[in-house]
């Protein structure tokens, strides 16, 4: 059955395809998301739901670090097999925000967001910023620094990330341990804000240096290289 269910998505044509996570008892709409091939085989085997991350660029298991998981318990394929239907039993809540859905901002009249039911402390701080980061791009400028340097546009936030790196090495010149936490905080940050520009998540940073662990710079640098020639 399983393999009928998967044989029936033209994976070549949509390689990427939404899921709807919807709650088993009350039918409320949790999240949507996405799925490859090999996360939703690992959906159907293991009966928890797995999506891939189109920011991280990578398969990831609901709940791996919150533990909200959710538990599969039926599926459907709509009409025209490019979109899937979980009916869950939602462990814990469905938002990185705290909230039970992702879908909590009512946008055609002027209502009060829903309040946080649980606090997720499980978050990376980058990855928890980043989250943040993302959101303040709608947020007022009056009322948000990030959100005035995202208005300004992208000179302001590359010319921020050159300051910041410029302090931050007047800092480790002038061997002061206060002043260099400070400033790498604030590089970190504004680099953190240049990404939230482009839409790439610090995971994919992360995952980058866990490629380079064990090689050494010059072997990294020459693979770099090669691949440059190459193209």
């Amino acid at each position: 059955m399983n393999e009928e269910l998967i044989s029936n998505i033209d994976w070549d044509k949509n390689p990427l395809i939404p899921v709807i996570a919807q709650d088993e008892k009350d039918g409320k709409v949790l999240m949507l998301a996405y799925t490859n091939k090999e996360a939703f085989e690992l959906t159907l085997s293991t009966k928890i739901a797995h999506y891939y991350s189109r920011s991280r660029k990578k398969l990831w298991k609901k709940g791996e670090q919150s533990g909200h998981t959710q538990e599969v318990k039926e599926i459907y394929l709509d009409c025209d097999s490019d979109t899937i239907l979980l009916k869950v039993k939602q462990n814990g809540v469905a938002c990185h925000t705290g909230r039970i859905s992702c879908f909590f901002n009512r946008v055609d009249i002027k209502e009060e967001l829903s309040q946080v039911e649980k606090k997720i402390e499980t978050y990376s701080i980058s990855d928890t910023l980043y989250h943040v980061i993302q959101e303040r791009k709608k947020a007022d400028p009056k009322k948000s620094y990030v959100a005035s340097l995202f208005k300004k546009g992208e000179n302001s936030i590359l010319k921020k990330v050159v300051e910041e790196a410029g302090e931050f090495c007047f800092a480790v010149k002038d061997k002061s341990e206060e002043e260099i936490i400070y400033e790498a905080a604030d590089l970190a940050f504004h680099t953190l804000v240049a990404l939230g520009y482009a839409d790439i998540n610090p995971d994919r940073v992360k995952q980058e240096l866990k490629r380079r662990f064990g090689l050494s710079g010059i072997e990294e640098k020459n693979s770099r290289n090669n691949e440059t020639a190459t193209q």
